[in-house]
């Protein structure tokens, strides 16, 4: 991504010139597999007659949650997180825009008038949650309507500067060029890397085979007066399956039940009692 941002530098990106290990690129597609059928199997383990238990059903009160797909993805690949959440009683919507190509034009205008479309609808703010990419953009949401705004779940979003050189800086390169870039894209970028207005939860992976999972970890606060609270949540996760691996969608349900005038911190012994050694709560 640092391409996209670095508007002086016009020459090639180096493949190699950063990001996770090489090894870990490679096994992207296979982890996502497993993790896309763990989650399946998950909620299919739950319950034999139905994919949700009862109590679950009502979880989310029909309260609006968008969701933002990462670079080059599209709702299509949302879809597992975004079933997950409709079935436990949120309002869920895919952003409607097509292919995510980063800051185009068509981006720029339209995710602001389908989020106003979708907020327009409800009597109250609307959750963003964002993959990769879909992260940043959500954050951008954030501090163009915090007062529209509930909350915001980034997953695997390289938001800081020492974040922006990935595995996937060379397609950030090609769709510059084939998709355009809006001239302001370094002003938006700017005001997205800004505190969030609103609570805030990083989702990150250290098995990420795509982005630094440095640049996605955000400076906690614990949402005192003046300041929303911020926190960081670590999975073990591919980059492609934290819309789909069953930690991630545990984690995701568990922040966007909270209620952000009365915030509690996530801790994974609340949520899953020993099921993730190793990782703190």
């Amino acid at each position: 991504m640092s391409k996209v941002y670095d508007f002086n530098d016009h020459g090639a990106g180096a493949p190699d010139g950063g990001g996770p290990h090489r090894g870990l690129l490679l096994l992207e597609l296979p982890r996502w597999s497993v993790e896309y059928g763990a989650s399946r199997l998950v909620d299919l383990a739950r319950t034999a007659t139905a994919p949700v238990l009862p109590g679950e059903r009502d979880l989310g009160h029909g309260r609006p949650v968008l969701v933002l797909p990462g670079f080059s993805a599209n709702d299509r690949l949302t879809g597992r997180l975004r079933g997950h959440l409709a079935q436990r009683g949120w309002d869920v919507h895919g952003w409607n825009l097509g292919s995510n190509h980063g800051l185009t034009e068509r981006i720029v205008t339209g995710l602001p008038r389908r989020f106003a479309e979708i907020a327009d609808r409800y009597d109250e703010p609307v959750a963003v949650v964002g993959w990769s990419f879909g992260g940043l953009l959500a954050r951008w949401l954030a501090h163009e309507h915090p007062d529209r705004v509930r909350q915001v779940v980034c997953l695997g979003s390289p938001w800081r500067a020492e974040g922006e050189r990935t595995r996937a800086t060379g397609m950030f390169e090609k769709s510059r060029e084939r998709h355009g870039i809006v001239a302001d894209a370094r002003e938006i970028v700017d005001r997205l890397r800004g505190p969030v207005p609103v609570p805030l939860t990083a989702v990150w992976s250290r098995t990420d085979g795509i982005v630094p999972w440095r640049g996605c970890t955000v400076e906690e606060q614990d949402g005192g007066p003046g300041r929303a609270p911020a926190e960081n949540v670590e999975v073990v996760s591919s980059h492609a399956g934290m819309v789909a691996n069953p930690l991630v969608l545990s984690v995701v349900v568990d922040r966007l039940r909270q209620d952000p005038a009365a915030w509690r911190a996530f801790a994974w012994s609340r949520l899953v009692p020993g099921l993730v050694p190793g990782i703190a709560s």
